[in-house]
């Protein structure tokens, strides 16, 4: 991770460690870097920038500065509007931009905003490109064989346009729809948008394919985003679903990069449950290459004892869908995610997309002319208790030989019957311990043994 990009992008409280200058700056780079790269490969075309946000309050002045930046350094930006993280990504790929721009924060609350950038492949940006970004953000920029205090203005016909581009939002709509292999027509299902980016999205391709739909917080005015609404706040889809009686619902974040999803009965799947039920759907028929699920190290133990059970194998990354994409693309692998909802379906997609997700669920639904709480019926998700700890040095506190060593008799004590985990956070200084086991009241104790520890040797603060 580099000073302003964490593993999702550049991401802070709107006009305080993220300001519209930043933003300027990065249009500025973007516009500057894929001209310069163009002119060099021989071609007097404007570099070609896709851009979309979500309904924070902020969103529209990132847009305005980040097209600023880019226009003023000859490129040319599209403008998508409020749209989804997965349409920006879809149509920076199949409309061959030079790089896609996405303006979202996307669970958090609606102060904090971010940009997310991708190449033109529709992946997460590399990071050597986003080192130069930084670099230039802070004046020390080497590139192209020499250092630049300020990249040049672009002047008279070099200067960028802007250009509506809804019409892109539209065909990755379109595209969404013609994945659809059953008829919704006899569903009906709930849909928790967040007050995010979907709100004019997911009803339209669910009412497409024919299902009943019902829609909650599809009513965005700036400061509502993810506001006891979506993915995070989950409990008011789980009562919305059982009072109207509904097949199933499924939550968005404010982006729509990730889903989650609950049953008629008003259980929640969460992204381990979806692993499970699609894996277990994709191995079936013989489409599982390698055999192999992606997730990463917060998946629930549970889910590694069905998918033994099961006779799938398991890949575990570090958290971020970020490292799962890099492990699916690396391997050959073609379902991996995240607990939290991030689920990449590498056929169709280069990251987590919410709104498919959920369509890939309703195959399954239909495939198996079942209730949605039946495909999960077999998966045991064992009790779970995470304490964050905040150290003096977080490398430190992790590596200390009496904390490895309470790790390792906690590791011992519960065999196979769970797991202990310990890691940094990346992104405060503390250190994240999860235990997980049988029962609540064990995974509780187990925690606490560590964390004793921790305090002990001087690290808590």
């Amino acid at each position: 991770m580099g000073k302003y990009f964490g593993t999702d992008g550049f991401r802070g409280e709107a006009n305080m460690n993220l300001t519209a200058d930043h933003a300027y700056q990065v249009g500025r780079f973007l516009g500057w870097y894929y001209t310069q790269l163009k002119k060099q490969a021989g071609s007097d075309e404007h570099a070609k920038v896709v851009i979309g946000k979500d309904t924070r309050l902020s969103s529209y002045m990132f847009e305005y500065c980040l097209i600023g930046g880019l226009v003023a350094s000859g490129a040319d930006a599209y403008m998508m509007h409020v749209t989804t993280t997965p349409s920006v990504a879809h149509i920076t790929s199949v409309d061959d931009f030079d790089c896609g721009i996405m303006i979202s924060a996307s669970h958090n609350p609606y102060y904090d905003n971010g940009i997310k950038l991708f190449n033109g492949q529709g992946e997460k940006m590399d990071e050597e490109t986003i080192s130069y970004v930084e670099a230039y953000i802070d004046g020390e920029l080497e590139l192209f064989g020499q250092k630049w205090d300020e990249v040049p203005y672009a002047t008279k016909e070099g200067i960028g346009s802007t250009v509506d581009y809804v019409s892109g939002r539209n065909r990755y709509m379109g595209y969404l729809i013609s994945l659809g292999l059953y008829s919704f027509r006899d569903k009906k299902v709930a849909l928790d948008c967040a007050n995010g980016a979907s709100w004019n999205v997911a009803r339209s391709v669910f009412e497409a394919l024919g299902a009943k739909v019902l829609v909650i917080n599809a009513e965005p005015d700036g400061t509502n985003i993810n506001m006891n609404a979506g993915s995070t706040h989950i409990e008011g889809l789980t009562k919305f679903v059982v009072e109207n009686g509904c097949d199933c619902g499924f939550a968005f974040d404010g982006d729509a990069d990730r889903c989650l999803a609950v049953d008629e009965k008003g259980e929640v799947i969460t992204g381990d449950h979806i692993l499970y039920i699609y894996g277990k759907y994709m191995k079936e028929r013989g489409k599982l290459t390698n055999n192999t699920v992606v997730t990463t190290v917060m998946s629930n133990f549970g889910l590694y004892k069905a998918f033994d059970a099961l006779g799938i194998d398991y890949a575990k990354t570090a958290v971020g869908d970020k490292y799962v994409y890099e492990y699916m693309t690396k391997n050959g692998c073609r379902i991996g995610g995240e607990q939290s909802g991030h689920i990449i379906f590498s056929k169709y997609a280069t990251t987590g997309d919410g709104i498919l997700t959920a369509l890939k669920l309703m195959e399954v639904l239909c495939a198996k002319k079942c209730k949605m709480s039946e495909l999960h019926k077999d998966l045991v998700i064992f009790p779970q208790v995470l304490e964050n700890v905040r150290v003096t040095d977080k490398s430190e506190a992790q590596n200390d030989a009496k904390v490895q060593e309470a790790v390792n008799a906690v590791a011992e004590a519960l065999g196979d019957t769970g797991r202990i985990l310990v890691r940094e956070s990346g992104t405060e200084p503390l250190v994240r311990v999860m235990v997980e086991a049988e029962s609540h009241e064990l995974c509780e104790k187990y925690v606490k043994q560590v964390v004793d520890v921790i305090k002990a040797q001087g690290y808590a603060v």
